[in-house]
């Protein structure tokens, strides 16, 4: 590790000025990426900008068929949050699953998108559910907000402040996890609102994707057999140590299918 700044913001308005005024800035929230790569090297901002005190960052509100939830609120609280487990309990499960209990405690829900991990759990939940990210400027549709690995909408001194869930008549999510780290190999999201149904795919491609073949399959049967009658096809997705893309095209029908029994219930 190397010197740098620390400040806390009060807001959200004075985070963003201390990031405009400093190229070399980062917004800090759990910090269980961007301390990892500034160990590493791989990130050396000048100043880190804590913005997990912001009080309206730190806010879950539910209105009619919306879940609003703060960028600052860490995953163990989107777990064990009852307002988000009566009215979006696929969501609450979501993050129940996120890293282990340490990382579920200090990570939070726009850091993780901020970064846009390939195999992050968030993405998945934030596509499926047509949600919207909120920030200082703008509001940003989820299918226009991951642009690929690691990259998204979000300017450089762009603070995401919360995010607006869709709440589906049903949902769920699985996947298959490395054992190590508690990241998606593969993970499905399954969402099924009127007239409507939206699948997302973390874990196996560059960044989070949406599987069409899916969606026009379960809109036709919302039932597994349905999902797990898909082919999908491995070109664009990841080879790597863990596993082909082959395997990651095999699982993601097979976990479509485990999400939609859980989502029927």
């Amino acid at each position: 590790m190397y010197a740098f700044d620390y400040q806390r913001a009060s807001d959200a308005q004075g985070a963003v000025k201390a990031i405009a005024a400093d190229a070399d800035a980062k917004f800090l929230g759990g910090g269980q990426s961007l301390l990892a790569a500034m160990k590493l090297r791989l990130a050396q901002p000048t100043t880190l900008v804590d913005v997990t005190r912001i009080p309206e960052l730190k806010a879950v509100q539910v209105d009619g068929k919306v879940v609003k939830v703060g960028a600052a609120v860490c995953h163990a609280d989107v777990a064990e949050n009852a307002q988000i487990r009566n009215a979006l309990p696929a969501l609450a499960d979501l993050a129940g699953m996120i890293g282990d209990r340490q990382v579920r405690a200090l990570g939070t829900l726009g850091g993780s998108l901020a970064n846009d991990d390939p195999a992050a759990d968030y993405p998945a939940a934030v596509l499926a559910l047509n949600a919207t990210v909120v920030t200082d400027r703008r509001r940003i549709a989820a299918d226009d907000f991951f642009r690929g690995m690691y990259e998204t909408a979000l300017a450089p001194d762009e603070l995401i402040v919360s995010v607006e869930f869709q709440v589906p008549e049903r949902a769920a999510y699985e996947k298959f996890r490395n054992p190590a780290s508690h990241f998606a190999l593969t993970g499905v999201f399954v969402a099924k609102y009127a007239g409507e149904i939206r699948v997302a795919i973390t874990g196996a491609g560059a960044s989070v994707f949406r599987a069409g073949a899916l969606e026009s399959a379960l809109k036709t049967n919302f039932a597994p057999e349905a999902a797990r009658a898909v082919k999908v096809p491995a070109d664009d997705l990841n080879t790597d140590l863990h596993a082909s893309a082959a395997y990651r095209a095999h699982l993601i029908p097979v976990l479509a299918a485990r999400a939609v029994a859980k989502a029927n219930g």
